[in-house]
């Protein structure tokens, strides 16, 4: 038997015998009984003695729904923790639909227990980067337009992407890490994977349209031809980043790092640029400066 079990053990019995001493004498203590028969001073006694086994028997309840509410929550934590280890377990199968069955598991722990949240997201996110590398360094080449959509060649990182994109925002939530990955032809409307670090990921010919992409750090990133329509990528790092043919129409660009970037998207006239960062590596598009954009844009 643990120590901790004979300790509550002890204090079990202890409370019982001080409050049966409690009960039996301290009437005989207020209510004493002088001489002979009192029947005042006796009925006295017997009324304190009913009071005192309905307080103690009231605090014997509380103790008892205060245990079994102790007991059923590390029984829930024990169900929880077996849910994400089998999870875990399914995420390295060889079956995609198994392990699509284990990210939604994932999500659903997530919902249960706020307070596992953050390692489920930090498992997902490790998912997707062993899922789906990208060493293919710097962009180069024609964008693959015959490559299929992430959803058909990879439903299992969809999944993942969607999942993490549904997530409730909170201020102590970790980083999406998801740099170095290849998420080409991505489906993603009207998402939000706001503060995310995608560096050096490829997301070329990815549909992002009306996605809240905030303060994401895109370093680096292939976002050639990619559907960025009504995006919101305010104060998002787009250092060195590739947007050729990137549709960028009602895109929000306030505040975006865009220093070394290609710029040579379409609809650039159409986004909103106000304060944005620039440098003498910013590549425009030609002639965008017939566009009426501010020429202190294009300053260092």
């Amino acid at each position: 038997m643990r120590l901790r079990t004979i300790c509550l053990v002890a204090a079990g019995v202890a409370g019982g015998l001080i409050a049966l001493a409690v009960i039996v004498f301290l009437p005989l203590m207020i209510y004493p009984v002088q001489s002979g028969v009192d029947v005042q001073q006796t009925q006295l006694q017997i009324n304190l003695r009913t009071s005192l086994l309905q307080f103690f028997g009231g605090l014997l309840i509380v103790a008892g729904a205060a245990a079994t509410w102790r007991q059923v929550q590390v029984n829930r934590d024990g169900q929880i923790t077996d849910r994400f280890s089998r999870a875990v377990e399914h995420l390295a199968s060889e079956n995609a639909d198994v392990r699509i069955g284990g990210l939604y598991v994932l999500e659903r722990i997530s919902t249960d227990s706020p307070k596992d949240r953050r390692f489920v997201q930090i498992t997902i996110g490790s998912f997707v980067r062993n899922r789906v590398p990208w060493d293919g360094g710097e962009s180069v080449g024609e964008v693959d337009e015959s490559l299929p959509w992430l959803r058909m060649r990879a439903p299992d990182v969809q999944t993942a992407l969607a999942i993490l994109a549904r997530r409730p925002e909170s201020p102590d939530a970790p980083k999406l890490r998801l740099s170095r990955v290849d998420l080409r032809s991505l489906d993603l409307e009207d998402r939000q994977l706001a503060g995310a670090d995608i560096r050096r990921s490829n997301l070329a010919r990815a549909r992002l349209q009306g996605s809240r992409l905030d303060r994401c750090d895109f370093h680096a990133t292939d976002l050639r031809r990619a559907n960025l329509r009504g995006a919101s990528l305010r104060k998002a790092s787009l250092r060195n980043a590739h947007l050729e043919g990137a549709d960028l129409r009602g895109a929000d660009l306030t505040e975006a790092d865009l220093r070394g970037a290609d710029m040579r998207a379409l609809n650039l006239d159409e986004a909103v640029l106000d304060g944005a960062h620039v440098d003498k590596g910013t590549i425009w598009p030609p002639g965008f400066a017939r566009f009426g954009v501010s020429a202190s844009l294009f300053s260092d």
